[in-house]
């Protein structure tokens, strides 16, 4: 099985560039799109070694896209304190654009969505504000993917509260973005405004644009979502909280949809945490054969369990 892999660039915006790298193994097989969370790149979905879930769908047939969201990974220019985009032009520019080339490049197939944390929030809030996107992705996959942090636990008040809505701030004010990855908070940095408004919605608030006012809250109750699994992760105290993950999937209106808890309580190997659901060894015999089920369809083989 020869399998392949290339860097393609999309533009966006005045000057920007995102990166995706595809990954396949097989001409003609269904597309997927894979969106990383804040402070993060696409990195967390494959390595350069062959591991990951980009590879584990690529050896099971798919025509993988990963992204790198703007500034992130090997997209240009990489943030910095000229920096003025957020996650506004991520859901109304950046997605559309990258589902446009993915259909353009495999023929206009549907696609599958796949996202890890923040990225979820990023792809439902893309296809509640553009409903006409809908009919072209075919399924979506999340891990750990919550909007607000509602939860109270000291993990919460240390990561959430005062490092992420406080001391985050601090530095951001300071150098003009959050040099994350300098110190070593997260893989890769964020924008001023991205992380202003990724901070605002996690208050918890409103699910409602800074930028022009609008309601995805209400949007999301006049469409219907793609058939959604949404992985949570029971050593997950506040990033990806089960509760947090549970809300995120109700306030997203009505739409086929499981949530599937991943720990040694419901079968699974291990109390997986916010970043192992995807990284650790394991999750190739654990549950990524239950997100591959979802994919082709058989939704009763994934249990919703929390």
């Amino acid at each position: 099985m020869q399998k392949t892999q290339e860097d393609l660039f999309v533009p966006v915006g005045q000057n920007d560039r995102l990166h995706l790298r595809r990954i396949r193994c097989h001409p003609g097989g269904e597309a997927v799109l894979m969106v990383h969370g804040v402070m993060a790149n696409g990195r967390i979905f494959y390595s350069e070694s062959g591991k990951g879930l980009a590879h584990y769908l690529a050896e099971a047939g798919y025509d993988v896209f990963v992204a790198d969201l703007r500034g992130r990974g090997q997209s240009q220019p990489p943030i910095g304190r000229a920096s003025r985009h957020g996650q506004t032009e991520t859901i109304v520019e950046d997605l559309p654009a990258l589902q446009r080339e993915i259909r353009r490049l495999t023929g206009g197939q549907p696609v599958h969505w796949i996202a890890h944390s923040w990225g979820g929030v990023h792809m439902t809030s893309s296809l509640v504000r553009h409903p006409e996107i809908i009919g072209e992705v075919k399924s979506l996959v999340y891990f750990g993917s919550k909007r607000s942090v509602r939860v109270s636990n000291l993990n919460k008040l240390i990561e959430v509260d005062f490092m992420w809505n406080i001391a985050s701030r601090w530095l951001v004010r300071a150098v003009g973005y959050l040099p994350a990855r300098a110190i070593r908070l997260g893989a890769d940095n964020e924008s001023d405004k991205s992380h202003l408004q990724s901070k605002l919605w996690a208050l918890p608030a409103p699910w409602i644009d800074s930028d022009d006012g609008f309601d995805y809250g209400a949007a999301a109750c006049r469409v219907t979502l793609p058939p959604a699994l949404y992985f949570a992760a029971s050593n997950d105290p506040c990033r990806g909280h089960p509760e947090d993950v549970k809300r995120f999937r109700d306030e997203s209106g009505p739409h086929l949809s499981r949530v599937h808890l991943l720990g040694r309580a419901t079968g699974h190997r291990h109390d997986y945490n916010h970043v192992s659901l995807l990284t650790h060894p394991d999750a190739v015999r654990d549950h990524f054969p239950l997100a591959l089920a979802w994919m082709r369809g058989d939704t009763r083989a994934v249990p919703e369990n929390y």
